[in-house]
């Protein structure tokens, strides 16, 4: 992983804010699109950062927290809401068609056997983690199988976009305790879902993670937490990401069970966070609590309550349209920022220079 660069660049930098500030009537008038779009080129190297063939994928794997009583909001369970995605019967497989993005569904850990699909990727490492509450959601060996197979679905997608979602009951809960652990967060801000949360629900979520923090109060190296907490989704992501951003691909993170995914492979690589961006599937205000640990905030706040993924794919026409503002934009006289000689500034703006990673 030491294959992860930082995407700091000063000079190219400089550059890319030129190109966007070199007529007055554009400077200081694309608010976020602006930060977005230069970290675009940063992390393609490129002063015409495109993206090629962009891949939504949805890691889905059941938990053994639910034995304590966890359902999901919406009383579906995870093969369901897995083959549902699969038929085009939940909103994020529409969107996902309609903008362009290749969906794929990875099963990390569901319970049950699903029947095959085009765009089922099975790597299933267990059928469902154990119980964390009495013991780790799965062994040693498994958390690092699971970022094994990520790696290796990494490195078998096509294009330079990856957008990353978790789904599954009890995915929200597994990885709050991931990232409560591992940043020293209070379990309960992550676990709340607004105020109006209903206080016996709350009651309950907090005796099953604090007895599973209880159980594993000791544990702080990274891949142990996730060891001890799961999911397999979670660590499934881990690998994907760190492929990803090892090819300067940019990775758009949904929800809390890809904050945590980031957050243990940021252990791993701290410069992983230079390649990705963060979108929103949900209101929970356990999410706004997981942004905050990365600084973030959404592309996109629609108030959503969906299953994961539906704002990655919600927010990739802001990511395309930040992209567009470096590449498409008809260029009158751009002046070349000091430092940077004329054919490193001609390889920045050719599209097909083999500084673009992830381009044929």
């Amino acid at each position: 992983m030491s294959l992860i660069a930082p995407t700091s660049n000063p000079l190219l930098e400089q550059a890319l804010l030129g190109k966007l500030h070199h007529r007055e009537l554009l400077q200081g008038g694309l608010g976020e699109l602006e930060p977005v779009a230069v970290r675009l080129g940063l992390l393609q190297h490129s002063l015409k950062p495109r993206f090629i063939e962009p891949q939504l994928v949805i890691f889905a794997a059941d938990h053994g927290l639910v034995v304590d009583g966890i359902q999901a909001a919406t009383g579906r369970q995870t093969d369901q809401m897995v083959q549902q995605i699969l038929a085009g019967q939940q909103p994020v497989a529409v969107f996902a068609r309609q903008q362009g993005l290749a969906l794929s569904v990875v099963d990390c850990g569901v319970a049950t056997t699903l029947p095959p699909h085009e765009r089922l990727i099975l790597r299933k490492i267990a059928h469902g983690t154990r119980n964390a509450r009495v013991g780790n959601a799965m062994s040693l060996e498994q958390a690092h199988a699971a970022i094994r197979a990520g790696m290796e679905i990494g490195d078998s997608l096509r294009g330079n976009l990856l957008a990353c979602a978790g789904l599954g009951v009890g995915s929200h809960e597994s990885a709050a305790l991931v990232l409560a652990r591992l940043t020293d967060t209070p379990v309960r801000e992550l676990m709340m879902s607004s105020p109006q949360m209903n206080p016996d629900l709350l009651a309950h979520l907090m005796i099953v993670v604090q007895g599973a923090q209880g159980r594993h109060r000791e544990v702080t190296d990274a891949v142990e937490v996730l060891a001890a907490f799961g999911g397999f989704e979670t660590a499934v992501m881990v690998g994907a990401m760190l492929v990803a951003a090892s090819k300067r691909h940019l990775i758009m993170v949904d929800g809390i069970a890809a904050c945590a995914a980031l957050m243990v492979a940021s252990r791993i690589a701290e410069s992983i966070t230079d390649y990705c961006v963060f979108c929103r599937s949900q209101t929970h205000q356990g999410l706004d609590r997981a942004l905050g640990l990365f600084h973030a905030s959404a592309l996109l706040e629609l108030g959503l309550d969906a299953a994961d993924g539906t704002g990655a794919c919600l927010s990739w026409p802001l990511v395309s349209s930040a992209a567009a503002l470096l590449t498409d934009l008809v260029e009158d006289d751009v002046s070349q920022p000091a430092g940077i000689d004329p054919p490193v500034i001609q390889s920045l703006y050719d599209p097909s220079s083999p500084t673009v990673p992830g381009l044929p």
